[in-house]
Parts: structure tokens; C-alpha cells; sequence
């Protein structure tokens, strides 16, 4: 993230309204850029599906498989995601780039090597085709593939080329689905439909490697080193799967709803649930934006200031100045993304109330309750989120964790007590979860920063620990046999 705030204080510092506008669209291309043509992949892909004359159960079957697929890649890939953001910044820290690259392959095989057998389980008795479940399994492996690059790719600069890529691969997908899907008729519509996808999501899996293997180095060290990170920083772990339940497990509770359909073996969906949720999300991208352009913009050159005295010989003065700076400018720029976040909530209930119902999407008026609810909650979330995130940039990791957890349990255990309910009391579980983590998160960031000269130097260890895991020693294990069998390839390089 702070790579980013740094190409956009650039950009920022340009003079004009001009300037302005292009620095707030490519801060929103960069932010949300994926997400929004991911979307549009979705809707394009549905869309052909139309053209091809295929049958509401097909479409229900497509979007049922894609949305499993997404979920689960999702899932599987945030237990590392944030250990291997954390190795990642320690290994450009430490001017180590040539780590990096073998932390990319181990965390791919750790990922796949957990997932795989899952879902390979799961599509065996899913009662989709043998030709679907093979392509959904390929899709699976594709998206580990790109959520994992993705991670990796927050620190190259070269956005317009990551972009690039995301829109040729969009592309692709759309021009294999309309030959196959529309014209040839070759393969079942369903089949051909979500190939298409497969050939969309490759292409980007493999441009993305191609731009990770021009940035960084040839790594001169075990895939696993990286899982040494795993017990330096365990709650990391912990949070990635905390976050993943609580912001994805309230939808996967409604496919066993009263208000589930079940579109075929064990693929269910939950319409009335889940447009709305689709459309209540999309009123949190403002505040995505705003946090990167805003608060990482403004608050890390004071956040940098801070504790680059802290490292320096300067007086006690000059470094209560800068933390007095710091906490004003971070207080300020996060009140004015909360506000920004109120306002954009504010405006889609009012619009969406008025609009929806107008679109050829079926919505009534349960659905549009749901709607209502769901924009609150996802308010909530995003305030609790950018608090957390915060939370992690002080490396107050166990508070971040209690944030997690506390989202993970009421959202997950809100939502499967609303199943019992009405249907008008649905979304309020996720509303319940996504509050309690905003006021938790807040609350444990107000703590640490009260003592936080306390929390940076008093808790750090007075020499230097040697962390003792199951993973550390497995990573020096695998370390060693790596440095065994390229003995001579590493003297050549140190030497050279």
C-alpha cells in the first residue's frame, strides 16, 4: 500500500482540475479496477449466455459454479495473504528481493495442495458433469493463481501494464465465449461459457507472471522458506481466515436459507440474497478509493517521519511533535473517510430505493429490504476494515486479530440465527458482525495509539529470539535440503 500512496502523491501533486480528475481515476483504476471488470466479466458472461438462448437453469448452473469457484479460491488464498504480504515487505525492508520470487511458488503449491483434494471432493459429488467439473476445477487452480499474483503485485509500479492485462484477458474471454457459446455451438452453452472463463483467467494468470518474473529476481532459496513467517506471525494467519468468514461466510449461509434454490446436486444459490448483496457492495468502492488516495496519501509521510525518528538520535520533543502530527493527520483523514462512506450509503439507499425497483432484475419488496440492510452493513464493514488495516500498519497484529475475530463469530453466528427468522431479518447478522468490528477496531486502535510509544519499544524483545514452530522448523528443514542439492549453483552465484 505504501508503494501505491507513493505513485499517487504524485500524481496528486499536479496542479488542475484535470490533474485532480486523473489522479482520482487512477487511483480508482487501481483500487477497484479489478473488481469492477470482474464484474463485468460476470454480467458479459451471463449476457452471452442470453444470446445463446440458454435456459435459466444453465444460467442459474454457470453462475452457481463461478460463484462456488470465486468463494472458495477466495477462502484457501486468504489464509496466507497476509503472511505473505508481511514476508513480502520484510524481504524488500531487508533488500532481500531475491526471496520473493520462491515465496510466490511455495504458497501457490501450500494453497493448491490444501485446496485441491477439497474441492476435487466436493465437485465429485456435486452432480455437474464430468466435463464441468473438470473446468471448474481448472478454474480453481487458475484463480489461486491470480489472487496469489495479485498480492505479489502490489509492489511493481507498472499499473498500466497490470491493467493491461486484466482487460485483454476480459476480452478473450468475452470473444472465446461468443464463438464457442454463440455462433460455433460446439460445446453444451454452460460448458462453452465457463471455458471461456478458464481462457480469460489464464491469459491473466500468465501475463501477471510474466510482468512478477521481469521485477523480481531468481530467488536463491527453499519455496517454504516463507512459512518461517507463519510462526513469527501466527495471528496473521489467523485474521486472513477470521476475514474471509466473516465478510464471505453470510452468503454461503443464505444457499441453505429457507429462500435457497437448488440449482443442481449440491450447487444452490439464493437470488433474493444475493443481488442484493452484489449491489450493496458496490456502495463500499468510494471508500476503497478514498483510503488509498486519502489516508495513504496523507498519513505516511507523517507515519514514516515518526518512526524514522524514532531510529535517529533526535530529542524526545521532536518525536512527541511527529506522533502528535501523525495521530492528527490519521484521525482526520480517517474521519473524512467515514463520513465519504456515510454519504455514499446514504446515496444509494436513496437512488436504489427509487431505481432498483424500476430494473429488470425481479426485485420486491423483501429483496429490496434486504438491499437496505445489506448497504449499512457493508458501511460498517468498510469502516471496521480500513480501521483494521491501520491497526496492521502498527504492527498491532493481536488487535487486528480480536477485530477479525469478533467480525468472523457475530456475522457468521448472526447470520445462521437469522436462518430461523423471517425473511425480513435477513442481513441483519452480517449488519451485527460488520458493526461490532467497526466499533472493536476502533477501539483497539484508540488503546494502542494512547500508549504507543509504549507498544513500538517497550514490547519489542531487548536481543534478538529465535522463533521455535512447527512451521519454522519445517521451513529451516526444507531449507537445508534446498542448500544441499544446489550447493554448487549458490557458491557460484555468492561468488559471482
Amino acid at each position: 500500500m505504501a508503494g501505491i500512496g507513493f505513485e499517487l502523491k504524485k500524481a496528486f501533486n499536479k496542479k488542475g482540475i484535470i490533474a485532480l480528475l486523473k489522479a482520482y481515476g487512477y487511483s480508482g483504476l487501481v483500487c477497484t479496477g479489478p473488481m469492477i471488470l470482474g464484474i463485468v466479466l460476470l454480467l458479459g458472461i451471463r449476457m452471452l449466455g442470453i444470446m445463446a438462448h440458454a435456459t435459466r437453469g444453465e444460467l442459474g448452473l454457470l453462475n452457481a459454479m463461478v460463484t462456488y469457484t470465486l468463494l472458495f479460491s477466495l477462502v484457501m488464498v486468504n489464509i496466507l495473504a497476509m503472511v505473505t504480504t508481511r514476508y513480502i515487505a520484510d524481504c524488500i525492508y531487508m533488500k532481500r528481493e531475491e526471496d520473493i520470487m520462491p515465496s510466490f511458488y511455495g504458497s501457490i503449491s501450500c494453497v493448491l495442495l490444501l485446496g485441491c483434494p477439497v474441492w476435487g471432493v466436493f465437485l465429485h459429488f456435486s452432480g455437474v458433469s464430468l466435463s464441468e467439473r473438470f473446468c471448474c476445477y481448472v478454474f480453481f487452480g487458475e484463480l489461486v493463481l491470480v489472487w496469489t499474483e495479485i498480492n505479489y503485485l502490489t509492489a511493481i509500479k507498472n499499473y498500466r501494464e497490470i491493467m493491461k492485462a486484466f482487460l485483454v484477458a476480459v476480452a478473450a474471454s468475452l470473444i472465446v465465449g461468443y464463438i464457442f457459446g454463440v455462433r460455433l455451438h460446439i460445446l453444451p452453452t454452460t460448458m462453452a461459457l465457463l471455458a471461456s472463463m478458464c481462457v480469460g483467467y489464464g491469459i491473466m494468470g500468465l501475463w501477471y507472471y510474466v510482468l512478477l518474473t521481469r521485477y523480481f529476481p531468481r530467488g536463491r532459496c527453499s519455496a517454504m522458506k516463507f512459512l518461517r513467517w507463519l510462526s513469527v506471525y501466527p495471528e496473521l494467519g489467523c485474521l486472513g481466515i477470521c476475514m474471509s468468514f466473516g465478510l464471505y461466510g453470510h452468503i454461503v449461509l443464505m444457499w441453505s436459507s429457507p429462500i435457497n434454490n437448488c440449482v443442481k446436486g449440491l450447487f444452490f444459490e439464493a437470488p433474493q440474497y444475493d443481488v442484493p448483496a452484489l449491489l450493496s457492495f458496490l456502495s463500499i468502492l468510494i471508500t476503497t478509493i478514498n483510503f488509498v488516495t486519502s489516508v495513504e496519501v496523507e498519513f505516511y509521510p507523517k507515519y514514516r517521519n515518526f518512526f524514522g525518528l524514532l531510529n535517529s538520535e533526535m530529542t524526545y520533543s521532536d518525536i512527541e511533535q511527529a506522533r502528535i502530527e501523525m495521530e492528527q493527520t490519521l484521525t482526520r483523514e480517517l474521519s473524512y473517510t467515514f463520513l465519504k462512506q456515510f454519504f455514499s450509503t446514504l446515496l444509494f439507499i436513496i437512488i436504489g430505493t427509487f431505481l432498483i425497483p424500476k430494473m429488470p432484475m425481479g426485485f420486491n419488496d423483501d429483496m429490496l429490504g434486504i438491499y437496505n440492510v445489506l448497504c449499512c452493513a457493508y458501511a460498517f464493514y468498510a469502516i471496521g476494515n480500513a480501521t483494521m488495516l491501520i491497526q496492521l500498519y502498527f504492527a498491532d497484529n493481536s488487535g487486528a486479530l480480536i477485530s477479525g475475530a469478533v467480525f468472523m463469530f457475530f456475522s457468521f453466528g448472526g447470520t445462521f440465527a437469522t436462518l430461523f427468522l423471517d425473511i425480513k431479518w435477513y442481513g441483519f447478522g452480517f449488519l451485527l458482525g460488520s458493526f461490532l468490528f467497526a466499533v472493536v477496531s476502533l477501539v483497539q486502535l484508540k488503546r494502542f495509539l494512547a500508549k504507543i510509544l509504549e507498544n513500538v519499544l517497550s514490547r519489542q524483545p531487548i536481543k534478538n529470539e529465535e522463533v521455535d514452530g512447527i512451521m519454522s522448523r519445517f521451513a529451516d528443514k526444507c531449507e537445508r535440503v534446498y542448500r544441499n542439492l544446489y550447493r554448487k549453483d549458490i557458491l557460484r552465484e555468492e561468488e559471482e
